[in-house]
């Protein structure tokens, strides 16, 4: 049964960061794609953030310059630091599997993370 369980998420002032992880088990981690969405109250939910198989990493221009996707193959984990957090940046944050794909675009996958809680105020 593949699990993904977030974790990281907080209370934050303006400019502060922090750092989300995402464990990922009883799947094989190192083949697939991984992505970080987010959503905020009445809004959809928004893909922030991917990583591929090979290390290749793209960005929501909302967050390029400030979040840094990254992953560890040995530890099944897939990490989001935050940098410079902002109001609007306050959200539920999921992490998914992603579908293997040939595209530079990332394609969501059955499986979510519980979510994490990020508030960014002061």
């Amino acid at each position: 049964q593949v699990q993904l369980v977030e974790s990281g998420g907080g209370l934050v002032q303006p400019g502060g960061s922090l750092r989300l992880s995402c464990a990922v088990s009883g799947s094989i981690f190192s083949i697939y794609p991984m992505g970080w969405y987010r959503q905020a109250p009445g809004k959809q939910r928004e893909l922030v953030a991917h990583i591929t198989s090979g290390g290749g990493t793209n960005y929501a221009d909302s967050v390029k310059g400030r979040f840094t996707i990254s992953r560890d193959n040995a530890k099944n984990t897939v990490h989001l630091q935050m940098n410079s957090l902002q109001p609007e940046d306050t959200a539920v944050y999921y992490c998914n599997r992603g579908f293997p794909t040939t595209s530079s675009g990332y394609v969501a996958g059955t499986y979510w993370g519980q979510g994490t809680q990020v508030t960014v105020s002061s």
